[in-house]
């Protein structure tokens, strides 16, 4: 199910749940969430829940940057890995900040996620 049909759902539920009765905490114990959460939903209005479903989830990364040249290079090359592609950044780009190589295996999963770019393998050729 789409992510935000899905949270819609819950906001509505939330609100119908508390107008048949139900206290905070049922409402909390009913759909699995923390009553904080559901204090929350019921204090917004669904113009303002809507908005806030607007704004991207998750933190900026350091690698942000890099991620037009990353997305190149994986159209070109889809069975690169992220060591690889970690290799190739720091020799591109001078200023490339010191990250571990996690933190590039994450980034360049990332962007393959995004843009929807299979990692393939590589192809092998066997001379006779």
């Amino acid at each position: 199910m789409n992510y935000y049909l899905n949270k819609l759902m819950i906001y509505h539920e939330v609100h119908q749940m508390e107008r048949a009765g139900f206290s905070i905490q049922k409402i909390a114990e009913h759909l699995v969430m923390d009553w904080r959460t559901v204090k929350r939903l019921l204090l917004l209005s669904e113009e303002a829940y809507l908005q806030q479903l607007e704004v991207p989830l998750g933190r900026k990364s350091s690698l942000d940057a890099y991620e037009e040249f990353v997305r190149e290079k994986l159209i070109l090359y889809p069975a690169t890995s992220a060591a690889q592609m970690h290799d190739w950044l720091k020799e591109h780009n001078v200023n490339f900040p010191s990250v571990s190589p996690k933190t590039a295996f994450n980034f360049v999963r990332s962007v393959r996620n995004k843009y929807n770019i299979p990692k393939t393998e590589p192809i092998t050729l066997l001379v006779v």
